[in-house]
């Protein structure tokens, strides 16, 4: 690209804005080698400098042009946590769409924010991957500026708050899942039944706990808050919310454990106290992970299609990198399903 090519155009109220990298590099008091540097990723420009750069490319809504946009063969997979079988499945999907486009697939992780970091967002520039997908994740104002300055398409999937009605992404039926999750216990026979939901800044787990609501309310049975309590979507957050909720003097007689592997620590507490599953407790997740085939007994769940998912969010991705804006749909909710397994019973295992 030469100093002398205009930035995409963008359209403020009446007026149409044009910026050249020159330009750009005029206001930052730069040359256009650096703005470049800066668009590119380098890391020998200073902080300062690249700070001012990205302000100025975002004041001006720079966005390279795609004919321009030299990508490397890969696609961007974050996650904000990775370390379980759910995050294998989308590994799985992403992989697939991948390897059919002659592409490779680079992961990278959060460390639990909800955002990447800086660092993340400067990798990305330097490696001009096709698009990036990010999961229960997101990016923050500035992290959206800099793909989008480079022309680099990105999905969400799963979002973990409102992605804004401009932001691609991939989701579920989290809250139907959560309803017929608790309508499966509720037809037959409990009244009394627990729910343990993820984190609650995630939207997928605000969802999945007011759809439990939506059906505890209209089949007439009142909604105990001290039934429902706060996990994070780990193993160890289901044992320990489990022994909270089956050690009550009027414990529940049964349990949506929010996610999987939630019900699996569920499964440890109800073995620690001696109680039995679905004889003494009904036990239902979400996700139908393979693993929830090969427990004892095999558990009841709401399969989320997660490969599917996956697989959904990197034809997406492509097609925006192919500059298919217009021809795309870009806010989609695959279908959730319940699987019924031996994990749920009526009350007392009748």
């Amino acid at each position: 690209m030469t100093s002398s090519q205009p930035a995409e155009t963008r359209t403020q109220g009446r007026s149409t804005q044009t910026a050249t990298l020159a330009e750009i590099a005029r206001e930052a008091g730069v040359s256009a080698p650096t703005v470049s540097k800066v668009l590119n990723g380098r890391a020998d420009v200073a902080p300062a400098t690249r700070s001012r750069v990205e302000q100025l490319l975002r004041a001006h809504g720079y966005r390279r042009r795609r004919a321009e946009a030299t990508r490397s063969p890969l696609i961007d997979l974050v996650f904000h946590e990775l370390e379980s079988a759910w995050a294998m499945e989308v590994i799985r999907g992403v992989e697939n769409v991948a390897r059919d486009a002659g592409l490779s697939v680079v992961l990278s992780e959060s460390a639990g924010r909800l955002t990447p970091g800086r660092t993340w967002a400067d990798q990305v520039a330097a490696r001009r991957p096709h698009g990036v997908i990010l999961v229960l994740s997101g990016l923050d104002e500035s992290g959206r500026a800099l793909l989008t300055s480079r022309s680099i398409p990105f999905v969400v999937m799963d979002p973990a708050g409102d992605p804004g009605t401009d932001v691609p992404s991939i989701g579920a039926t989290n809250w139907q899942g959560g309803l017929a999750a608790t309508r499966h216990l509720i037809e037959l026979g409990h009244t009394r039944i627990g729910a343990i939901s993820g984190p609650t800044r995630m939207m997928c787990s605000r969802a999945r706990v007011d759809g439990y609501r939506a059906a505890l309310e209209t089949a007439g049975l009142p909604v105990d808050p001290g039934l429902i309590l706060t996990g994070d979507f780990h193993h160890d957050a289901g044992y320990r919310q489990g022994l909270a909720l089956l050690r009550r003097e009027n414990r529940p007689t049964a349990v949506f454990a929010g996610n999987d592997l939630q019900a699996l620590g569920l499964y440890e507490a109800a073995r620690e106290l001696g109680l039995r599953i679905p004889e003494d407790v009904s036990v239902v997740g979400f996700d139908d992970l393979p693993v929830a085939r090969w427990v004892g007994p095999p558990l009841t769940t709401v399969r989320q299609p997660l490969t599917e998912m996956a697989e959904a969010a990197a034809k997406l991705v492509l097609d925006l990198a192919k500059g298919d804006d217009q021809q795309v749909a870009t806010r989609v909710e695959l279908a959730t399903s319940l699987v019924v397994r031996s994990s749920t019973a009526a009350p007392g295992g009748a």
